[in-house]
C-alpha cells in the first residue's frame, strides 16, 4: 500500500481511547517502546472526556472511521465507488463475501462494515505504510479488518476478548478465524473455545493474558490492615448483566440483616444503571451503598487502597456474554486488596480458591455473603492470601513481560521486523 521504508502495524479498534480498555492502550504504548510503528483506526470517537496517562504517551496516529451509515453515507459511498472503479473484480469479491455473511444473520451492520472497510482502504491506507492489520475484538473491528483484507490484499489478525467471542454467530467467527493469519486471545479458557470452534482450522491461536503495569499497583511495603466495621467493600465493573451485580447486592442485604456494618462502593458505568438503582432501593441499601460512575485511574487506585475487600459476582448472561479475567481482579490482587469472586469462565486461571482469593458459584448470594465474611474476619486467611495473590500477579500478569511475548508472536509472522526483542514466548496452538 506504500513505499514507506518503515513497516506499520495498522490497528482497528472499536473506540479510542476508552477508559475501560486500558489493556489496549497499555499494549499499544509498550509495543511502541519495543520499536513497533503503529497507526490506529477507530470506529468510534471517545465516549469519555478524560483518559489514562498512558494514552497521552502514545505516538501513533489516529484516524476515525464514519460511525454510522445515514449521515456519513455520501462519504462512505464516494470512497467505495472510487475503490470499486479502480479494482472492480476485487470489490465484487468483497461484496459477494458481505452478501454471504448478511444471509447468515440478516444484520445491516455487515453492509456498514464493508463500507467502512472501503473507506479505510481508499481514504487512509494509501501512503500509510501499513503492512498488516490487527483488530481488537472479534466482532465489528475484525469484520472491518476482514473486509479491508479482501479489498487490499493485506493480511489481518485479531484479538478476541470476551463478549465478542460468546455473543458472535459461531459461523461468522469460524470464518474470521479461517481467514486470519493468526488469532490472539486473553485466556486459556477462550483459547480452548476458539480452537474447538475453528474445527481443525490451521490458523494459529495464541493465548496472551492482559497484564497490568506492576509498578502502578504493587506496593510490597504495606502491611495488610485488619478490617474493622463498618467494612469497606469495593466493586469495579460495568453495570451489565454478566457482572452479576444483583448477586452482590442481595449478599449485602443478607449481611446487613445479620447486623454487619458495611459500606459498598461501586465504580463503573453501563446500560443497567437504572435497574441497579431500583434494586438498591428495593433492598433498602441506599444508606450503605454508592454508585460513583466511571472514574480516572488515580481515583480508582485510592479506592483500592482504602477498601477492605474487592467483590465481583460474574456470571454467564442470558445471551452468552461472560467475562474472561477482569483486569480489576488483577489490579486488586496487585495492590494487596483480597478478592471474593465467582468461579466462572477463566477467573480460576487467576484466582485459586483459598490460596489467592475465594471463589464461589455464580448467582448464590448466600454463598457470596459467607465468603465475604470469611475473608473479612479470618486474619490468618488474609495474611496468607494477600502475599500469594501479589506473587501470582507479578509472576503471570506483568504486562511488560506479556507484551514482550506478544511482540514475539508478531515478529514470528514477519511483523515489526527490527523491533527490539524480549519475552519468553506466548502459549499457542497451530
Amino acid at each position: 500500500m506504500s513505499t514507506s521504508p518503515v513497516p506499520v502495524l495498522g490497528m482497528i479498534l472499536k473506540g479510542y481511547p476508552r477508559i475501560s480498555e486500558t489493556f489496549i492502550s497499555n499494549e499499544i504504548l509498550l509495543l511502541e517502546k519495543l520499536g513497533f510503528a503503529i497507526h490506529l483506526f477507530s470506529m468510534r470517537q471517545p465516549r469519555e472526556n478524560f483518559s489514562h496517562e498512558s494514552v497521552k504517551k502514545i505516538r501513533a496516529k489516529v484516524d476515525y472511521l464514519p460511525e454510522t451509515l445515514i449521515k456519513p453515507l455520501p462519504r462512505l459511498l464516494y470512497h467505495n465507488l472510487f475503490l470499486a472503479a479502480k479494482t472492480p473484480v476485487v470489490y465484487a469479491g468483497a461484496l459477494k463475501a458481505a452478501y454471504r455473511r448478511f444471509l447468515r444473520t440478516h444484520k445491516s451492520a455487515t453492509i456498514k462494515h464493508l463500507l467502512q472497510a472501503g473507506y479505510l482502504a481508499h481514504r487512509f491506507l494509501p501512503a500509510s505504510g501499513v503492512t498488516h492489520l490487527h483488530a481488537h475484538f472479534a466482532h465489528s473491528p475484525t469484520s472491518v479488518a476482514m473486509f479491508t483484507s479482501h479489498l487490499t490484499g493485506l493480511p489481518f489478525s485479531f484479538t478476541a476478548h470476551a463478549k465478542d467471542i460468546y455473543t458472535s454467530d459461531p459461523r461468522q467467527l469460524r470464518e474470521k478465524i479461517g481467514l486470519a493469519r493468526f488469532v490472539i486471545t486473553c485466556t486459556e479458557y477462550n483459547r480452548r473455545h476458539l480452537s474447538k470452534l475453528s474445527d481443525g482450522n490451521a490458523t494459529p491461536i495464541h493465548r496472551n493474558y492482559h497484564g497490568i503495569d506492576i509498578k502502578l499497583f504493587s506496593d510490597n511495603n504495606e502491611i495488610p490492615k485488619i478490617p474493622v466495621q463498618p467494612y469497606q467493600i469495593l466493586t469495579i465493573a460495568r453495570l451489565t448483566a454478566k457482572k452479576g451485580l444483583p448477586t452482590i447486592y442481595k449478599a449485602l442485604r443478607i449481611l446487613s440483616d445479620q447486623g454487619v456494618s458495611l459500606h459498598h462502593t461501586h465504580i463503573g458505568g453501563g446500560e443497567d444503571r437504572e435497574k441497579i438503582i431500583t434494586l438498591i432501593k428495593d433492598l433498602d441499601l441506599g444508606s450503605v451503598t454508592r454508585l460513583l460512575g466511571t472514574q480516572p485511574h488515580q481515583v480508582v487506585l485510592e479506592h483500592y487502597k482504602n477498601a477492605d475487600l474487592f467483590v465481583l459476582g460474574c456470571e454467564v448472561a442470558s445471551n452468552g456474554d461472560r467475562d474472561g479475567i477482569p483486569n480489576v481482579l488483577v489490579e486488586s490482587m496487585a495492590v494487596g486488596l483480597p478478592v471474593v469472586v465467582t468461579d466462572i469462565s477463566a477467573i480460576p486461571e487467576l484466582v485459586q480458591d483459598g490460596k489467592t482469593g475465594l471463589l464461589v458459584p455464580p448467582g448464590q448470594p448466600g454463598r457470596l455473603a459467607d465468603a465475604i465474611m470469611r475473608m473479612l474476619k479470618d486474619t490468618e486467611l488474609r495474611n496468607r492470601v494477600i502475599p500469594a495473590a501479589r506473587e501470582a500477579v507479578v509472576k503471570n500478569f506483568d504486562n511488560r513481560q506479556l507484551i514482550g511475548d506478544l511482540a514475539e508472536v508478531y515478529r514470528g509472522k514477519g511483523i515489526g521486523q527490527g523491533a527490539k526483542g524480549m519475552g519468553h514466548g506466548a502459549q499457542s496452538i497451530g
